[in-house]
């Protein structure tokens, strides 16, 4: 039998970047949440910050997405199912529920899958930075 899943503490560290995340606008990289804890005169490695960011997304308190400079990170406020628009430029995001995603396990089984989850994000400009 498995065991449940141990309680997280809750750091000082854990809350400084919790929080720095809520704070961003959008999403940003850990090495910017990073700079940005430092300027506040709050002290973290940025690989405590990584790993921060990493237990906040795994505890399902923060999103990540991957392009193509590395993970992006940010607070998600809706618990719900949901995607983002983000600006490729200032990390700005916007959640959105796409339309009908029926057809996402039916192309799966098409192609001999086992749907297990799925992520959808889009990129794009925002108005300010178009």
């Amino acid at each position: 039998m498995s065991e449940p899943p141990r309680a997280r503490r809750r750091t000082a560290q854990k809350k400084a970047v919790g929080e720095a995340l809520e704070a961003a606008d959008g999403f940003v990289s850990a090495q910017e949440l990073h700079r940005r804890l430092t300027d506040e005169g709050r002290t973290a490695g940025l690989a405590t910050v990584y790993r921060q960011l990493n237990t906040l997304a795994d505890d399902g308190e923060a999103h990540v997405v991957t392009t193509s400079t590395g993970q992006l990170f940010r607070a998600c406020e809706n618990g719900a199912h949901h995607h983002h628009l983000i600006c490729e430029r200032c990390g700005r995001a916007v959640e959105v529920t796409p339309p009908l995603e029926s057809w996402l396990p039916r192309i799966a089984e098409e192609n001999g899958f086992s749907l297990t989850r799925h992520q959808v994000e889009v990129f794009g400009l925002c108005a300010d930075c178009r």
